[in-house]
């Protein structure tokens, strides 16, 4: 495919899970004149609470989005992000700096353009695709527990990941477990637009060392082609981004993150 038609799938994929992340935990979602914005299920700025240009009626300018960011999370209170797509977003990039807004990453959008392998999984660990309210209990505690080294509060995990996020048609979520039962890693498969989105990877730290984020990226992407995906996505942590390179996943652009940490004031 032409990395044209590649990132277009990648921001619509990356879009969507967004959306879904929310709406499926209650929280308020809009559309509206090419924006898109989300405030989840935790007040935390960046992740659960963003703007992003759709591109879907013509990009608004960018004082547009800012303006109509603040007034959105102002209402409720809460700090968020500005999700810039690098190939189409310089001028918004360049407006939330001057605005105030701190970059926080630029995290890589990386494809895979076919199935992979299934990955031999290590004597003792066995995966187990998410189904129930303690299984959803489990990998979002593995999920607190992993993005804790990045520095994510440890209650966001619970609020943002939980039964209702993790189970449906559409959604794939699986969890490793270690020879004694202990969970250990997981990811999940969000199967849109022809893509399967891979979300929320991660491995508890005392687990880290034995390939079980590449188990699971690997077995929830597979997933995904078989649902009929035409490639797997992903937006790669600094952590994650090596095990995907040698994966196969290739970058085709990425998603600064800019971000008003302090609510802006209600209008």
């Amino acid at each position: 495919m032409r990395r044209e038609e590649l990132i277009e799938l990648s921001d619509l994929n990356y879009a969507e899970a967004n959306r879904e992340l929310s709406r499926r935990v209650g929280g308020a979602v809009l559309d509206e004149d090419g924006l898109l914005l989300f405030a989840g299920g935790h007040p935390l700025p960046v992740l659960c609470n963003a703007v992003m240009r759709t591109g879907a009626t013509g990009d608004p300018s960018a004082s547009a989005v800012i303006a109509r960011a603040d007034t959105f999370f102002g209402a409720r209170g809460r700090g968020y992000t500005i999700n810039v797509r690098a190939h189409a977003d310089a001028d918004l990039h360049a407006a939330a700096l001057e605005a105030g807004l701190v970059e926080f990453g630029q995290a890589p959008a990386m494809v895979l353009e076919h199935r992979l392998d299934d990955a031999v999984q290590p004597p003792g660990v066995t995966i187990e695709r998410v189904e129930t309210e303690k299984q959803a209990e489990e990998f979002s505690a593995v999920m607190g527990d992993a993005y804790a080294s990045l520095g994510m509060p440890p209650d966001v995990a619970p609020a943002i990941i939980r039964h209702p996020v993790l189970v449906a048609p559409h959604i794939v979520s699986l969890l490793a477990r270690l020879e004694d039962g202990t969970p250990a890693a997981g990811a999940m498969c969000i199967f849109t637009h022809g893509v399967a989105g891979v979300y929320w990877v991660g491995t508890t730290p005392a687990a880290r060392g034995r390939g079980l984020a590449e188990l699971c990226t690997r077995a929830v992407g597979n997933a995904g082609f078989d649902m009929g995906a035409r490639i797997a996505s992903l937006q790669a942590s600094p952590m994650g981004e090596p095990v995907y390179r040698r994966m196969g996943y290739v970058e085709v652009t990425r998603y600064p993150a800019l971000v008003r940490f302090k609510p802006p004031p209600a209008s």
